[in-house]
Protein backbone atom coordinates (compact mmCIF):
# COMPACT_ATOMS: atom_id res chain seq x y z
CA UNK A 1 0.00 0.00 0.00
CA UNK A 2 3.53 2.02 -0.40
CA UNK A 3 1.76 3.60 -3.44
CA UNK A 4 -1.24 5.10 -1.87
CA UNK A 5 0.92 7.64 0.82
CA UNK A 6 -0.14 11.14 1.11
CA UNK A 7 3.69 12.11 -0.62
CA UNK A 8 2.30 10.13 -3.52
CA UNK A 9 -0.78 11.80 -3.89
CA UNK A 10 0.82 14.99 -3.04
CA UNK A 11 3.42 14.39 -6.24
CA UNK A 12 0.63 13.22 -8.37
CA UNK A 13 -1.78 16.23 -7.75
CA UNK A 14 0.63 18.88 -6.98
CA UNK A 15 0.58 22.41 -9.60
CA UNK A 16 2.77 21.94 -12.36
CA UNK A 17 4.03 24.51 -14.56
CA UNK A 18 4.44 24.06 -18.20
CA UNK A 19 5.70 27.51 -19.51
CA UNK A 20 2.42 27.83 -22.06
CA UNK A 21 1.31 31.17 -21.44
CA UNK A 22 -1.16 33.28 -19.86
CA UNK A 23 -3.50 30.80 -19.70
CA UNK A 24 -2.61 27.42 -19.03
CA UNK A 25 -4.04 23.55 -18.40
CA UNK A 26 -3.62 22.47 -14.74
CA UNK A 27 -6.18 19.54 -15.86
CA UNK A 28 -8.79 19.14 -17.75
CA UNK A 29 -10.95 20.74 -15.17
CA UNK A 30 -9.11 23.09 -14.05
CA UNK A 31 -7.46 26.70 -15.74
CA UNK A 32 -4.10 28.37 -14.66
CA UNK A 33 -3.66 31.28 -15.36
CA UNK A 34 -0.11 33.15 -15.14
CA UNK A 35 -1.49 37.18 -14.07
CA UNK A 36 0.52 39.75 -15.02
CA UNK A 37 -2.18 42.37 -15.70
CA UNK A 38 -5.61 41.35 -16.28
CA UNK A 39 -7.79 39.26 -17.53
CA UNK A 40 -11.77 38.48 -17.57
CA UNK A 41 -13.30 35.59 -16.11
CA UNK A 42 -16.84 34.13 -15.28
CA UNK A 43 -17.93 35.56 -11.74
CA UNK A 44 -17.68 33.01 -8.96
CA UNK A 45 -15.02 30.73 -11.43
CA UNK A 46 -12.45 31.19 -8.93
CA UNK A 47 -11.10 28.38 -6.75
CA UNK A 48 -7.40 29.79 -5.56
CA UNK A 49 -4.89 31.91 -6.27
CA UNK A 50 -0.92 32.59 -5.51
CA UNK A 51 0.13 36.36 -5.65
CA UNK A 52 -0.99 39.76 -5.83
CA UNK A 53 -4.67 39.54 -7.19
CA UNK A 54 -7.77 41.16 -6.37
CA UNK A 55 -11.19 40.84 -7.91
CA UNK A 56 -13.80 43.32 -8.67
CA UNK A 57 -17.58 42.56 -10.06
CA UNK A 58 -18.11 43.43 -13.80
CA UNK A 59 -19.43 47.52 -13.90
CA UNK A 60 -22.33 48.59 -15.80
CA UNK A 61 -20.13 50.15 -18.24
CA UNK A 62 -17.42 48.52 -18.44
CA UNK A 63 -17.85 46.68 -22.11
CA UNK A 64 -20.27 49.93 -23.34
CA UNK A 65 -23.48 50.93 -23.25
CA UNK A 66 -24.75 48.75 -25.93
CA UNK A 67 -23.83 46.11 -23.53
CA UNK A 68 -25.74 47.20 -20.82
CA UNK A 69 -28.41 48.00 -22.92
CA UNK A 70 -28.42 44.36 -24.49
CA UNK A 71 -28.05 42.84 -20.39
CA UNK A 72 -31.65 44.89 -19.34
CA UNK A 73 -33.33 43.51 -22.17
CA UNK A 74 -32.20 39.70 -21.80
CA UNK A 75 -31.34 39.43 -18.46
CA UNK A 76 -28.23 37.08 -19.40
CA UNK A 77 -26.38 35.25 -16.58
CA UNK A 78 -22.82 35.46 -17.84
CA UNK A 79 -21.74 37.93 -15.50
CA UNK A 80 -17.94 38.52 -15.39
CA UNK A 81 -15.66 39.59 -13.19
CA UNK A 82 -11.95 41.65 -13.71
CA UNK A 83 -8.48 39.72 -11.95
CA UNK A 84 -5.98 41.68 -11.31
CA UNK A 85 -2.58 42.07 -10.30
CA UNK A 86 0.22 39.57 -10.68
CA UNK A 87 0.15 36.14 -9.54
CA UNK A 88 -1.48 32.65 -10.34
CA UNK A 89 -5.49 32.18 -10.46
CA UNK A 90 -6.84 29.31 -11.35
CA UNK A 91 -10.41 28.56 -12.67
CA UNK A 92 -12.63 26.38 -12.63
CA UNK A 93 -16.74 25.69 -13.36
CA UNK A 94 -18.50 22.96 -11.83
CA UNK A 95 -15.85 20.54 -12.88
CA UNK A 96 -16.87 21.41 -16.80
CA UNK A 97 -14.10 20.17 -19.07
CA UNK A 98 -11.85 23.38 -20.15
CA UNK A 99 -10.74 24.20 -23.90
CA UNK A 100 -8.21 27.36 -24.73
CA UNK A 101 -8.48 29.12 -28.05
CA UNK A 102 -6.22 31.43 -29.14
CA UNK A 103 -7.82 33.64 -31.46
CA UNK A 104 -5.68 35.41 -34.29
CA UNK A 105 -7.49 38.32 -35.20
CA UNK A 106 -10.79 35.94 -35.49
CA UNK A 107 -14.29 35.98 -34.06
CA UNK A 108 -16.14 33.13 -31.91
CA UNK A 109 -19.69 33.36 -30.55
CA UNK A 110 -19.71 31.07 -27.20
CA UNK A 111 -22.82 30.60 -25.04
CA UNK A 112 -22.99 32.72 -22.30
CA UNK A 113 -23.06 29.73 -20.05
CA UNK A 114 -19.76 28.68 -21.38
CA UNK A 115 -17.29 31.56 -21.13
CA UNK A 116 -14.88 30.71 -18.44
CA UNK A 117 -12.32 33.63 -19.11
CA UNK A 118 -10.64 35.92 -21.75
CA UNK A 119 -7.73 38.48 -22.59
CA UNK A 120 -9.01 42.12 -22.75
CA UNK A 121 -7.78 42.75 -26.08
CA UNK A 122 -10.68 40.61 -27.60
CA UNK A 123 -13.76 43.25 -27.88
CA UNK A 124 -17.08 41.37 -26.38
CA UNK A 125 -20.54 41.79 -27.29
CA UNK A 126 -23.60 40.09 -26.10
CA UNK A 127 -25.71 39.22 -29.37
CA UNK A 128 -29.24 38.14 -29.20
CA UNK A 129 -30.58 35.49 -31.58
CA UNK A 130 -33.57 36.85 -33.86
CA UNK A 131 -37.03 35.83 -32.85
CA UNK A 132 -36.16 34.86 -29.57
CA UNK A 133 -37.72 37.68 -27.70
CA UNK A 134 -41.55 35.59 -29.15
CA UNK A 135 -40.21 32.15 -27.78
CA UNK A 136 -38.24 32.09 -24.53
CA UNK A 137 -39.09 34.34 -21.58
CA UNK A 138 -35.53 35.89 -21.11
CA UNK A 139 -33.93 34.98 -24.65
CA UNK A 140 -31.20 33.07 -25.39
CA UNK A 141 -27.68 35.33 -25.73
CA UNK A 142 -24.52 34.50 -26.86
CA UNK A 143 -20.75 36.61 -26.56
CA UNK A 144 -19.09 37.40 -29.63
CA UNK A 145 -15.42 37.48 -28.79
CA UNK A 146 -13.13 39.24 -31.66
CA UNK A 147 -9.63 40.54 -32.19
CA UNK A 148 -6.50 38.39 -30.68
CA UNK A 149 -6.12 37.11 -27.73
CA UNK A 150 -6.97 33.76 -25.65
CA UNK A 151 -9.84 32.71 -23.84
CA UNK A 152 -11.60 29.91 -22.26
CA UNK A 153 -14.59 27.86 -22.78
CA UNK A 154 -16.22 24.92 -20.72
CA UNK A 155 -18.52 22.00 -21.63
CA UNK A 156 -19.78 18.94 -20.18
CA UNK A 157 -17.65 16.37 -21.06
CA UNK A 158 -15.95 16.32 -23.96
CA UNK A 159 -17.06 18.49 -27.37
CA UNK A 160 -17.24 17.53 -30.87
CA UNK A 161 -17.19 20.13 -33.63
CA UNK A 162 -18.96 19.47 -36.70
CA UNK A 163 -18.23 21.36 -39.93
CA UNK A 164 -20.81 23.32 -41.56
CA UNK A 165 -20.57 23.73 -45.56
CA UNK A 166 -23.00 25.69 -47.82
CA UNK A 167 -24.18 22.72 -48.90
CA UNK A 168 -24.36 20.91 -46.00
CA UNK A 169 -26.08 22.69 -42.91
CA UNK A 170 -25.83 21.62 -39.09
CA UNK A 171 -29.15 21.76 -36.69
CA UNK A 172 -28.54 21.62 -33.03
CA UNK A 173 -30.14 21.59 -29.47
CA UNK A 174 -29.68 25.11 -28.16
CA UNK A 175 -28.93 23.71 -25.04
CA UNK A 176 -26.03 21.22 -26.01
CA UNK A 177 -25.01 24.33 -28.30
CA UNK A 178 -21.14 25.94 -27.26
CA UNK A 179 -19.45 27.68 -29.65
CA UNK A 180 -19.13 28.37 -33.52
CA UNK A 181 -17.20 30.39 -35.79
CA UNK A 182 -17.85 34.42 -36.32
CA UNK A 183 -18.74 33.45 -39.56
CA UNK A 184 -22.09 32.08 -38.58
CA UNK A 185 -25.01 33.34 -37.31
CA UNK A 186 -27.79 30.90 -36.73
CA UNK A 187 -31.63 30.75 -37.20
CA UNK A 188 -33.64 29.70 -34.48
CA UNK A 189 -36.31 27.61 -35.66
CA UNK A 190 -39.06 25.47 -34.17
CA UNK A 191 -41.00 21.72 -34.82
CA UNK A 192 -44.00 21.72 -33.02
CA UNK A 193 -46.12 19.29 -34.76
CA UNK A 194 -49.54 18.16 -33.30
CA UNK A 195 -47.58 14.98 -31.51
CA UNK A 196 -45.23 17.70 -29.62
CA UNK A 197 -48.22 19.30 -28.23
CA UNK A 198 -49.37 16.11 -27.40
CA UNK A 199 -46.39 14.68 -25.00
CA UNK A 200 -45.99 12.69 -28.18
CA UNK A 201 -42.53 14.17 -29.97
CA UNK A 202 -38.98 14.11 -29.29
CA UNK A 203 -38.82 17.06 -27.35
CA UNK A 204 -36.33 18.63 -29.54
CA UNK A 205 -38.94 21.94 -30.24
CA UNK A 206 -36.55 24.44 -30.76
CA UNK A 207 -33.34 23.86 -33.14
CA UNK A 208 -30.62 26.40 -34.23
CA UNK A 209 -29.76 26.44 -38.05
CA UNK A 210 -26.49 27.30 -39.03
CA UNK A 211 -25.92 27.39 -43.07
CA UNK A 212 -22.76 28.95 -44.97
CA UNK A 213 -19.08 28.43 -44.05
CA UNK A 214 -17.67 27.50 -40.46
CA UNK A 215 -17.57 25.13 -37.56
CA UNK A 216 -19.88 24.60 -34.60
CA UNK A 217 -18.98 23.08 -31.51
CA UNK A 218 -21.86 20.83 -28.97
CA UNK A 219 -21.42 18.44 -26.23
CA UNK A 220 -22.98 15.30 -25.28
CA UNK A 221 -25.38 17.11 -22.25
CA UNK A 222 -27.96 19.51 -22.42
CA UNK A 223 -28.08 22.63 -20.02
CA UNK A 224 -31.52 23.87 -18.99
CA UNK A 225 -30.50 27.89 -18.73
CA UNK A 226 -33.54 29.30 -20.34
CA UNK A 227 -37.19 28.13 -20.02
CA UNK A 228 -40.01 28.49 -22.74
CA UNK A 229 -42.09 31.62 -22.61
CA UNK A 230 -45.07 29.21 -21.21
CA UNK A 231 -42.57 28.54 -18.46
CA UNK A 232 -41.85 24.84 -19.34
CA UNK A 233 -38.17 24.01 -19.32
CA UNK A 234 -36.77 22.78 -22.26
Amino acid sequence: MARYTIGDFVSQTAQKDRGEGLFELENDRMLEVNLNGMVWAKLGSMVAYRGAVRFEREGMLDHGLGTLLKKAVTGEGAHLMRAAGNGKLYLADEGKRISILNLQNQSIYVNGNDLLAFEPSLKYDIKLMRRVSTMMAGGLFNIRLEGTGMAAITTYYDPVTLMVTPDSPVSTDPNATVAWSGSLYPELKTDITFKTLLGRGSGETFQMEFRGSGFVVVQPYEEVYFQVAQGQSH
